[in-house]
């Protein structure tokens, strides 16, 4: 059993049909949660926009052909109703995948109207991506030309002059993306002191993730302490990018201590690479706008339709694909289509 992952009694598959799914069939999987989201936009209510973004993610992944097994979810049996950790999706005929989900990532961006919002999701081949365990951990995310210089224990400073380097850049050209939270204090003004700028978010560390490794979104760098399954996601997209996160689980309590041991996961102290958070050989990274942001286009909704506007990262096959969709209310009647 790898480190990380839960037992777990396999549901058989309906027949021996192996097949991967097709990539445009997990990118409607995303859609679906973030039409259903978007409905909800400056709602007010982030726990109404999740809820419609699990059930409709939910009810299209059981139209997709594979056999899979949610490792990251939204929470325990115990705390979700649906897409909790260790539920089986899909089909139940074709490949047998772990997944990573997050039907809506940014429920409160949403729930105020607010930029970088989406819906995601992660597949790999079982044990392709680590069963991290429900707490925070400690990232810094850099794009290739860092990878493998950095160091999670070097100082705020150094981290950043060897980034700087590596883009051939000056440290006042960089800016750093943080969540803007108390604890990030001392991470902040050791940015500062060191001369780089700083883009605080609300929510969103999994895109901003992607964005801090794709050039032209003018990030260059997450620094700081988010969700560890937020981190799981993102490894599965820098990996497939040649991208670098690194990880350190922060417990917040001895009762996710307990948990994360349950889980096999001993070294508190340990630093996760990329490579160790999303391991798979078959990954793929499937993310959908919900709200305008930095790398993706919100939904948009028009007489008799709506419009997405995603991303798929394909480790494997060594492909990136940006696919922008109408969605037809009805297909017999279809909208007037505009190129932009």
């Amino acid at each position: 059993m790898a480190v990380g992952e839960k037992p777990q009694v396999d549901v058989p598959k309906k027949n021996g049909h192996a097949g991967h799914p097709r990539v445009l069939d997990l990118v409607s999987i995303t859609e679906a949660a973030a039409i259903a989201s978007a409905h909800l936009l400056g709602h007010g209510d982030n726990h109404k926009a999740d809820a419609a973004a699990a059930e409709a993610m939910r009810k299209t992944m059981d139209t997709v052909d594979f056999a899979g097994r949610i490792v990251i979810g939204e929470g325990e049996r115990d705390e979700a109703p649906m897409l909790f950790i260790g539920e089986h999706v899909g089909s139940g005929d074709g490949a047998e995948l772990d997944i990573a989900v997050d039907p809506l990532e940014g429920t409160n961006l949403v729930a105020k109207g607010r930029a970088n919002a989406i819906s995601v999701l992660a597949a790999a081949e079982r044990g392709g991506l680590l069963h991290a365990p429900d707490t925070y951990m400690d990232k810094l995310v850099v794009g290739a030309p860092a990878k493998g210089k950095v160091d999670l224990d070097r100082p705020v400073k150094e981290n950043l002059r060897i980034l700087a380097d590596s883009l051939n850049r000056d440290v006042d050209d960089l800016t750093v993306i943080v969540l803007d939270r108390p604890r990030h204090e001392k991470l902040i003004s050791d940015i500062r002191a060191a001369g780089a700028r700083i883009k605080l978010i609300d929510d969103g560390d999994v895109i901003a993730a992607i964005s801090a490794v794709v050039a032209g979104t003018a990030v260059h760098c997450v620094m700081g302490i988010g969700g560890a399954p937020e981190g799981v996601l993102a490894a599965a997209a820098l990996r497939c990018v040649g991208a670098e996160i690194l990880g350190r689980l922060k417990f917040r309590n001895d009762d996710e201590r307990r948990r994360a041991r349950a889980m096999g996961i001993e070294d508190e102290d340990r630093v996760y690479r990329t490579e160790d958070l999303a391991p798979g050989k078959e990954l793929r990274f499937i993310a959908t706008g919900v709200t305008d942001g930095d790398l993706l286009q919100g939904v948009r909704f028009f007489s008799r339709g709506s419009r997405t506007h995603s991303v798929i990262l394909d480790y494997e096959n060594g492909k990136i694909r940006f696919i922008d969709t109408t969605h037809y209310d009805d297909p017999k009647n279809p909208p007037l289509i505009r190129l932009s």
